[in-house]
């Protein structure tokens, strides 16, 4: 039973609707007191009732159904108390039922989301800032996949530009073919930072990499090859990485792939009056808004980031027909974003409205550096090596004798590294430590892996010699919460989609963990009657299977045994 959408329809005020009222009906705060509860002030103004007396003339409307046990008017809310048993039944009967599936929903049929996240620049490394668009924007794929959208994952590479001309001038003069191939990034990246220091002392040399960027967008064979080539060593590179994340991708449609598709926008842009020219240069302005002009071509014809944005807009709309177009880029961005929606609703274009920045804070490294291999940047590999490598000194102190210990500690490392990073609300900076990501015992990705395993040995080792099942041992109070929460994990998707926040499961999934191991503490499962025992080992069954899809929707493997 949807207990919300049901306690909605209890409730009756003239003039509102079923949404309004299902908006605003929601989990009390003080759970002893009621189960769901609905404030009646933002209708005192309409109605010219007090809101104790709206809540009063709701309560004495309502006929009370069986799986209400009390409805009371206290203080302006509207306070539902539900029949345990009754609610407890209904949860554990539909979470069986759905076993892996729970939390599976259809609310996206026929909707496309297309989100844009990761956006790594070729021929440089995976560092940590790509990681929160990595592992933000692969997780919201992942919870719209689950809720019935049509999803595309778009990896808009940063594959133009001088630089390229740069690293082919580089190449050319200190590359070598078989150390690129070998080494890959790290081979790309050392002569590219050689190019800028020898071009401190002769300076020409930016011409020549301007010359050689002309030939590529030209076409030039030579200059081509070595362009698709940095960039199939790229890729290859960064797949690895991205397998350990389990990210995926439908496109890797980068900016190069919008060089012939900007001419259309701009060419719309200036049939519309929206263009003018500033200093040679062509902008757009915004005469009603604080905000600075929009750049789409320099004085010297040569388009910009924002250009092939708009250019990508327009062809994701045409090609996919979004719902929703989400952009997972750092708050930095936040002004070129702003810009590039409001250019295209002055376009005439109300799809602009359907187009999102989804902003994140940025990751600091606790006490300076972790490691890295490229000067000032940290390598994603080498903090998932040194995490697994911390993770599997943890399992040879703890379990020894545990097997496949390498990639146990894979899942616990890389697992710790990314539910560090979806922890907390996605705007706000991260300062990342291992000692606080891999301990058992705080708010941890492996606390919540450990939890998975605690069900999987109690599955195991628990027998029973029937079918009987008393719910009624599942009412008392560590019981009932958990009960509770493992209701609530299919809004929490729903709510995670809404807001675009992977933090709201994460933080969902360590509320179910600790309310587990209260649950697990206080009933003695293997002690318990036949019918008592079966009740609690489903619920067992029911938490492994959240705790496993949940996280699988982070991007995240929980071992067997730990």
């Amino acid at each position: 039973m949807d207990y919300k959408l049901e306690i909605a329809k209890l409730i009756s005020i003239d003039d509102v609707s079923l949404e309004e009222i299902l908006a605003m009906v929601t989990p009390a705060k003080d759970t002893t007191v009621a189960d769901w509860a609905f404030p009646c002030f933002k209708f005192a103004k309409a109605l010219r009732k007090a809101p104790v007396v709206i809540a009063n003339d709701i309560v004495s409307a309502i006929v009370k159904p069986d799986f209400i046990a009390s409805i009371e008017s206290v203080n302006g809310y509207v306070n539902f108390k539900l029949s345990k048993l009754n609610y407890v039944k209904g949860v554990m009967d539909t979470a069986l039922l759905a076993k892996a599936g729970y939390g599976d929903s259809t609310v996206g049929e026929g909707k496309t989301v297309c989100i844009d996240y990761s956006s790594i620049n070729i021929a440089k490394p995976f560092h940590m800032g790509h990681l929160s668009a990595t592992v933000i924007g692969a997780s919201l794929y992942r919870i719209y996949k689950k809720l019935g959208y049509n999803v595309v994952g778009i990896n808009h590479l940063g594959d133009w530009g001088t630089q390229f001309g740069k690293l082919i001038v580089a190449f050319k003069m200190w590359g070598d073919k078989e150390d690129v191939n070998a080494r890959g990034i790290n081979s790309l990246l050392e002569i590219y930072v050689k190019f800028h220091k020898v071009a401190e002392e002769k300076p020409e040399l930016n011409d020549e990499a301007r010359a050689w960027f002309k030939k590529i967008e030209d076409g030039n064979e030579e200059a081509m090859a070595l362009f698709l080539w940095f960039k199939e060593v790229t890729l290859k590179d960064v797949a690895k990485i991205y397998d350990r994340l389990h990210v995926t991708f439908d496109s890797y449609n980068g900016e190069s792939f919008y060089n012939d598709k900007m001419q259309p926008v701009l060419d719309e842009l200036e049939q519309k009056g929206l263009t003018k020219i500033s200093e040679g240069a062509t902008i757009v302005e915004f005469p009603n808004e604080e905000m600075t002009p929009c750049l789409v071509k320099r004085a010297d014809g040569a388009t910009l980031y924002a250009t092939r944005d708009m250019a990508a807009a327009f062809y994701r709309k045409n090609t996919y027909d979004f719902y929703k177009c989400l952009y997972v880029v750092a708050y930095q961005q936040n002004l070129h974003f702003k810009q590039l929606f409001k250019v295209i609703d002055m376009m005439g274009h109300e799809w602009s409205k359907d187009m999102v920045h989804v902003p994140f804070g940025m990751v600091s490294i606790e006490g300076g550096k972790l490691s890295s291999r490229g000067g000032n940047v940290v390598f994603v590999e080498d903090v998932l090596d040194n995490a697994k490598a911390r993770a599997l000194e943890i399992i040879n102190e703890k379990n020894a004798e545990l097997d496949n210990k390498e990639n146990v500690a894979e899942m616990i490392g890389t697992g710790a590294v990314v539910f560090g990073v979806l922890t907390g609300n996605r705007i706000k900076d991260i300062s990342f430590s291992y000692d606080r990501v891999l301990n058992f015992d705080g708010e941890t990705g492996p606390y919540v892996q450990y939890t998975y395993a605690r069900c999987n040995s109690l599955i195991e080792k628990i027998a029973t010699n029937s079918s009987e099942m008393d719910y009624s041992t599942l009412e008392k109070p560590e019981a009932y919460e958990l009960i509770k929460l493992i209701d609530r994990y299919p809004d929490v998707l729903v709510d995670a989609s809404i807001k675009y926040e992977p933090s709201m499961v994460t933080r969902h999934l360590l509320a179910i963990a600790g309310q587990f191991n209260k649950f697990y503490i206080e009933q003695n499962i293997s002690n318990s009657p036949d019918g008592e025992k079966n009740a609690r080992l489903a619920v067992v069954n029911i938490v492994r299977d959240i705790i496993g899809g949940g996280m699988s929707l982070l991007g995240i493997e929980c071992p067997v045994k730990m």
